[in-house]
């Protein structure tokens, strides 16, 4: 019952996890090193959406599944930390 909501979270979070890994380690130095500007406008505009759709996915944990306000504070904090949601993926979703 709870897996369709757990999954497409996950699929959500890895997505934005992988975006914002791009951006940081892709895009910014194309940007700052070889004056592409462009990399970092749409890498950008692809993780400010998928960032969105990262904490739309992630309502249904707190209102159908009733996670708790430590997880509200980890899925805040791995959105934010490179990485964090490889972490979040392994540590929660499994």
């Amino acid at each position: 019952m709870h897996e369709p909501i757990i999954r497409r979270f996950r699929t959500v979070a890895i997505a934005e996890g992988v975006s914002f890994i791009l951006l940081l380690f892709i895009a910014m130095p194309l940007k700052h090193f070889f004056g592409m500007p462009m990399a970092v406008k749409v890498v950008g505009w692809a993780h400010g959406v998928l960032f969105i759709a990262y904490w739309i996915a992630a309502l249904p944990l707190f209102t159908k599944l009733k996670w708790d306000a430590e997880r509200i504070v980890g899925l805040g904090l791995a959105s934010v930390l490179p990485f964090g949601t490889f972490v979040l993926e392994r540590k929660w979703l499994r």
